[in-house]
């Protein structure tokens, strides 16, 4: 429950009835005069002790955040504290600068002459950054990251809130940042509250009983950044249960919330429904509510299995099955001579291989800083057209090998170990894509599956092959990333390749290569892969498309359908 804003000393003042004239001619005056400033101490002790309590509530808020900018363990990479950042820079600082004490402070405190009170500042210096910060589709994205990783990684909301990245039935988390950080009770509603919005009731029950929850536990106390209350968290989750046909437990919250406000009309009409319907129901209540279809994803349980599979290394199986192996390779190019290409052949149908050590830091840290600039939100092909889409939470840049001598150096390293004519418009420019919060990119293809598809525009086929570059993440930046962290995917972020049954995961500096179509030029099916959630981390991909015209004589057709 808020607190009303703190009247101002100047407020309090107009209280104080004026002074009798002639004080000084009579000791009784001076006597009436000397209660009238007790009476004044009393008032001034009073605005005190409520500025005390205001401005202990901004420290607490700043020391909590300075906190975050000061320890290297909490960085960004934790999901968690990505989301809590975007959410402070959204709503919780606004709240912050305008909260109504402050505010009414503002107004009746008297200053020198040319003199800025504090607050104004601080507003002024809100508002000079106002377009840097994010908007509401940004919270709202973070909330749908929390909620994705929720699901893929199957993480209980109240472990979430904890701080632990635990997958229901595991003996140890996916993910085990270096200071937990939990979430409070304000976050769980506002992730609860992006739910309830969409009329996901599956999420919003989940994330609204957490906040209702921890507000229980403090209620009665109020910070400063917060908007939501126990009040607001009870009304939500009492019409998200209605609606997901649960009657008496909503019921049961509504008479919660009354409890707190016992005046409000429109929750005790609510409850005569609710208890009227309750009379008339004769058949049991429907169980929890199911989680929502994807409407595009019918693979989604092997997709899922695949992304929460442990991330190991292929090198050490024991004995590896026929015909994957390792090898260095020069493909019969004299750039590979010196410096042949370190290829782990990872699965045969599809042909899949995994090239180490494929690009230096040096190399992945120029083509970052080429891309960042240019990083626009990454778009998906559909029908004639292309767009942004949900089912893929990313940001991309295109780079021609004229932008840099190391863009040139990889391209060429491209075409010595595929043996492909890389150069446009044979393929196409190479691809940078920086994966965002909870980023991912749900199954799909490649190559082309319809003659409309925009593929087609550079009139040079479908796309024959695919290689993927990993990079790193930054290890420069803000003081919240962690310091020497060259391999930032710390957990998630597999490539899945859903009926083949395999997933890759993050390989520092690696490459992977596969064929999109099979010799006869149809679309190989089995190469079906998604870019599963990045649960933690900052992960980076540069692919490289190589199209059908170009390599007739590089790789030429053949008869048998399954090659």
């Amino acid at each position: 429950m808020r607190l009303p804003g703190v009247l101002g000393l100047g407020v309090l003042l107009a209280w104080v009835p004026p002074a009798p004239a002639d004080t000084f001619s009579a000791m009784l005056s001076v006597r009436q005069a000397l209660g009238a400033e007790g009476r004044l101490l009393a008032l001034l002790g009073a605005h005190l002790r409520a500025e005390s309590d205001r401005l202990s509530r901004l420290a607490r808020f700043y020391n909590k955040v300075q906190a975050l900018h000061q320890e290297p363990a909490a960085s960004v990479d934790n999901p968690l504290l990505a989301f809590g950042l975007i959410k402070r820079l959204h709503s919780d600082w606004r709240n912050v600068v305008y909260s109504e004490a402050a505010s009414e402070n503002t107004r009746v405190v008297r200053r020198p002459p040319g003199a800025v009170p504090l607050p104004a500042e601080l507003q002024a210096g809100f508002e000079e950054l106002r377009q840097e910060l994010p908007g509401p589709e940004d919270l709202e994205g973070a909330a749908q990251a929390l909620m994705r990783l929720q699901d893929v990684y199957a993480l209980s909301v109240k472990g979430l809130a904890k701080g632990v990245f635990e997958p229901a039935g595991a003996h140890s988390p996916l993910y085990r940042p270096g200071q937990p950080v939990a979430l409070s009770a304000d976050d769980c509603f506002h992730v609860g509250k992006v739910a309830y919005d969409t009329g996901d009731y599956y999420h919003s029950i989940a994330w609204l009983e957490e906040a209702v929850d921890l507000f229980r536990l403090s209620y009665g106390s109020w910070n400063t950044e917060d908007r939501a209350s126990l009040e607001d968290a009870l009304d939500h989750l009492a019409f998200s249960y209605f609606m997901a046909g649960n009657v008496s437990r909503a019921l049961s919250l509504s008479r919660e919330f009354l409890l707190y406000d016992p005046s409000n009309r429109r929750v005790a009409r609510n409850v005569a429904q609710y208890e009227k319907l309750l009379e008339e129901r004769a058949s049991a209540e429907p169980g929890p509510p199911r989680r929502p279809d994807g409407t595009r994803l019918r693979t989604r349980d092997a997709y899922e299995e695949l992304c929460r599979s442990p991330a190991h290394s292929r090198l050490h199986r024991s004995p590896p099955p026929p015909g994957l192996r390792c090898a260095y390779e020069t493909n019969g190019s004299p750039y590979l001579l010196l410096r042949p290409a370190k290829r782990e052949t990872v699965r045969l149908r599809p042909y899949v291989a995994l090239y180490h050590d494929f690009i230096s830091d040096a190399e992945a840290e120029t083509i970052k800083a080429l891309a960042g600039p240019r990083l626009q939100r990454s778009v998906v092909a559909s029908g004639e057209k292309q767009q942004k889409a949900e089912y893929r939470i990313s940001k991309s840049a295109w780079l021609k090998d004229t932008a840099d001598p190391a863009v040139a150096a990889v391209e060429r390293r491209i075409a010595a170990v595929t043996g492909l004519d890389v150069r446009v418009p044979y393929a196409e420019y190479l691809q940078v894509v920086n994966y965002g919060l909870g980023g991912h990119y749900e199954p799909h293809f490649d190559h082309a599956t319809s003659r409309k598809s925009p593929l087609y525009r550079m009139k040079s086929g479908n796309r024959i092959a695919t290689v993927m570059i990993y990079g790193h993440g930054d290890e420069r930046g803000l003081t919240l990333r962690r310091l020497f962290q060259l391999s930032s995917v710390e957990a998630g972020g597999s490539t899945a390749f859903i009926y083949a049954n395999l997933s890759v995961p993050v390989v520092k500096n690696g490459a992977l290569f596969w064929w999109n179509l099979r010799r006869n030029g149809e679309g190989d099916g089995d190469t079906l892969h998604a870019a599963c959630p990045v649960l933690a981390g900052d992960k980076w991909v540069a692919n490289k498309w190589i199209h059908e015209h170009g390599q007739e004589f590089r790789r030429p057709c053949g008869p048998r359908p399954e090659d």
